[in-house]
């Protein structure tokens, strides 16, 4: 917490401190900056192109104004959400840490089409594309990402026996495990034990 020193002995005493240190709780920033104004934030790498999808919560002392600061700031990079300080480890998990499972996607969808005949240049654009155009449909059409699945997948088609090898593959729950795995791990980096984690969280 050597930064926090740093920080308490800046001249402007009076600005809002924006952590977006992964799993350091609200109250253990506070104790550090007595007196200050904190708001926790989680964003992830894509703001550097506009699309970030960052979770915030304000500390004890923060004011309307500073929420207000906080968001414009982050929704100028793309998407923010006011949660809980109980949930950022949660956001930390899913879209703090998402963007390396959307890689990592994007990076076997590509082998696929390399495996099945595509030039590499070609499958990894097509890739990318393709989960960005995906990505879209949920945002702009607000409806559940399970219906618009079943929208391209008609029976007896080539959509379903890719979904349908995906699932023996265990896709979905290991999906939800890394989120899982990766909000346990800025739990621990909290501090919080791996009992509570466990008996609290249920992780």
């Amino acid at each position: 917490m050597g930064a926090c020193n740093d920080i308490m002995d800046a001249k402007d005493s009076g600005a809002v401190i924006i952590s977006i240190a992964a799993g350091i709780t609200l109250e253990t920033l506070e104790k550090a900056l007595p007196g200050r104004r904190v708001v926790r934030v989680m964003p992830n790498t894509p703001c550097l192109v506009g699309e970030a999808a960052c979770g915030f919560a304000l500390g004890t002392l923060a004011t309307d104004e500073d929420r207000t600061l906080v968001k414009t700031l982050l929704d100028a990079v793309g998407l923010s959400m006011e949660v809980s300080e109980t949930l950022l480890n949660a956001v930390t998990g899913l879209s703090g840490s998402g963007p390396a499972y959307v890689f990592q996607f994007i990076e076997a969808l590509s082998d696929g089409g390399v495996r099945a005949g595509l030039p590499r240049n070609v499958a990894t654009m097509l890739a990318a594309q393709t989960v960005k155009g995906a990505a879209e449909m949920v945002l702009s059409t607000g409806k559940h990402p399970g219906q618009l699945k079943d929208a391209v997948t008609s029976p007896g088609g080539t959509t379903i026996a890719g979904v349908e090898a995906l699932e023996k593959g265990g896709f979905r729950a290991t999906t939800i495990s890394a989120v899982t795995a990766a909000t346990k791990r800025s739990m621990q980096l909290g501090g919080t034990s791996d009992e509570e984690i466990k008996n609290k969280h249920g992780l």
